[in-house]
């Protein structure tokens, strides 16, 4: 008995590792329509598990890419959905397809959990491999687990997801894109001691 327990305890000590948290932290700050104060979102990241993703985040992080840029879908207490380029402009018949013109291999490994932080890809016979978009992203607000198995996690909220929770309720066009402003003003990586 105590060599079957030893077995599955290497054979799930990957999995444990891959679902460790990395040694920063990407500090979101978001300003919602007219409000005065802004939303704070602190993100772990999944070095782990999603090292391609994670680094690539990053690095779009360190380019102020995300900085600007809408939330672009909100399904209340579900899904929000950002990191779309073509969301600096507003609502148009191009948001949901920018991106910084390059896809990442999956890294399918982790589960849809409350807080869950995904990347976004095209779906269906289009895209075989599941490669995902190289910048848009969506944050679980509950545990989807449809979603499994389907798509690279990359990370989690660790603080904020009240006020996601809240944003995802903004009223929404047809194409549940907010109608009211809701603008990444900055991310910036900070070591995770603190969180």
């Amino acid at each position: 008995m105590k060599a079957v327990l030893v077995l599955v305890a290497l054979l799930l000590a990957p999995l444990a590792q891959a679902q460790q948290l990395g040694p920063e932290v990407a500090v979101a700050t978001v300003k919602v329509g007219k409000e005065r104060d802004l939303r704070r979102v602190v993100i772990g990241l999944y070095d782990g598990a999603a090292p391609l993703h994670v680094q690539n985040f990053k690095d779009l992080v360190a380019r102020r890419y995300y900085n600007g840029m809408r939330f672009h879908r909100a399904f209340p207490g579900a899904l929000l959905q950002t990191g779309d380029r073509y969301s600096k402009h507003g609502p148009t018949d191009r948001t949901g397809t920018g991106g910084p013109g390059y896809t990442i291999p999956a890294e399918i490994r982790l589960p849809h959990s409350k807080g869950a932080i995904a990347a976004s890809r095209i779906d269906g016979p289009i895209n075989p491999a599941r490669v995902s978009n190289g910048s848009q992203f969506y944050i679980c607000l509950k545990s989807m687990p449809d979603l499994n198995g389907k798509y690279t996690v990359f990370g989690r909220i660790l603080e904020g997801l009240e006020d996601l929770d809240d944003i995802s309720r903004k009223t929404t066009d047809p194409n549940n894109f907010p109608l009211e402003k809701i603008v990444i003003k900055s991310i910036v990586m900070e070591p995770r001691a603190t969180y």
